[in-house]
């Protein structure tokens, strides 16, 4: 195709126009054999001024991030397919989890449904998407995980903090960032891959590493425990994926179950007790008081409604937010941020968590929680009484964090 004009329009328009706008593929090996297992898919212009640089802050001033998103998704898949990829090799997609803000484009629709049948793929995500919005990130997963794609996070060791969400996310593949694998490791590259290193042990998921252009890089990425590796050293972007036969599909974690309340997590365990909420206060003060110590958690909480979320605990939780990577708090009224740097969510009336009292905190090494569902007594607020466990299963946790995070809204 002849080189499109780069004299007239804006840049978004021309970026999102389809006979400019294709997919190149970069090839994903087998670190151990360098057999091809996947391409990327890469966004590319015929406009010689244009590029991801260009097109991606242009599109973001103008409001139409999510729009040029779905060209390049569309792009890479329709790329895909006409080169015959099928299910000899994996496509890595990237996506950004606003986009799934605006409606599928009518014609993609067809195009996604002849993808899920006859491509393997697996859709990338940012770390800065994760803090951002991870109630949108797990939506968009869970979308992804219905047609039976995978999901990979990229750019890990950018953001330490965004480490802290890789339990709700569960990803398949952890594409570690190009800085891991070129530049000498440091602390904060240690406190990275150790995160990183605890939670493929426990779940299985792939290690990728970016970036390799040399055999030192290579040998690097050995090291840190990846047995993938994307880079120059196999392999140009490419108009067209090589026709080669494949090594085998990259096998995908089991996703976690959603569950609609951390309560009914517990709810037929015989550990339950019953306690006054005067009791129960010592204990959610106490795990409220670890994230003063860890700057790698999450800390989640339920109260009910946003009148309990008093002036001290406002002024609590926001002291929290200074040094946790997440902080959320969630009731019926809570205001979308009910003290500094927490994440709000306001609860319907009917939604079952109104019922039930949660503190919930998670970090790479840690996992703890009070789950409590109101009993419903008359009297003084502190003389209520409720059905409780602590528990400090990591599995359960997750899980009961998993509940909370799906209602948190994003950061405008």
């Amino acid at each position: 195709m002849s080189a499109v004009s780069v004299s007239r329009g804006p840049v978004v328009d021309r970026a999102l126009d389809p006979e400019n706008l294709y997919a190149a593929f970069q090839p994903i090996v087998e670190l151990d054999s360098r057999g091809v297992v996947a391409f990327e898919a890469l966004a590319r212009w015929h406009d010689a001024e244009l590029s991801p640089a260009v097109a991606f802050p242009a599109a973001i001033e103008a409001g139409r991030l999510a729009e040029l998103d779905w060209a390049c998704r569309v792009a890479a898949l329709r790329g895909a397919l006409e080169s015959g990829m099928a299910q000899r090799h994996t496509l890595f997609v990237n996506v950004e989890p606003s986009s799934f803000a605006l409606s599928i484009p009518a014609g993609a629709i067809e195009l996604l449904d002849r993808a899920a049948s006859e491509l393997r793929v697996v859709i990338e995500l940012t770390e800065r998407s994760l803090l951002r919005s991870p109630a949108e990130v797990l939506r968009m997963a869970a979308w992804a995980r219905d047609r039976g794609w995978g999901i990979a996070l990229d750019d890990v060791g950018v953001d330490p903090d965004s480490l802290t969400i890789l339990p709700f996310v569960a990803p398949d593949v952890i594409k570690l960032d190009i800085s891991l694998v070129q530049d000498q490791p440091g602390r904060d590259q240690g406190r990275v891959m150790a995160a990183v290193l605890a939670h493929t042990e426990v779940t299985g998921a792939t290690m990728l590493a970016e970036g390799i252009e040399t055999p030192g890089h290579l040998e690097q990425a050995l090291a840190l425990g990846a047995t993938l590796g994307q880079g120059w050293l196999f392999g140009h972007p490419q108009a067209r994926p090589t026709a080669e036969e494949g090594h085998g599909p990259l096998a995908f974690t089991v996703p976690p179950s959603p569950v609609p309340t951390p309560f009914s997590l517990i709810a037929q365990s015989r550990r339950k007790r019953i306690a006054r909420k005067r009791v129960l206060l010592g204990m959610s003060h106490h795990l409220e008081s670890l994230g003063h110590d860890d700057t790698d958690l999450v800390l989640l909480a339920s109260f009910q409604s946003a009148d309990r979320f008093t002036p001290s605990t406002r002024r609590r939780y926001a002291e929290l937010a200074r040094h946790c990577a997440l902080v959320g708090a969630l009731g019926i009224g809570m205001a979308p941020v009910p003290a500094r740097g927490v994440r709000g969510a306001s609860l319907e009336h009917d939604d079952e968590l109104v019922g039930e009292w949660t503190v919930v905190v998670v970090g790479p090494h840690y996992a703890g929680a009070l789950i409590a569902r109101d009993l419903g007594d008359d009297g003084p607020d502190r003389d209520r009484q409720f059905e409780f466990v602590v528990t400090h299963d990591r599995a359960l946790v997750v899980a009961a964090a998993r509940s909370l995070i799906d209602r948190l809204l994003p950061i405008d």
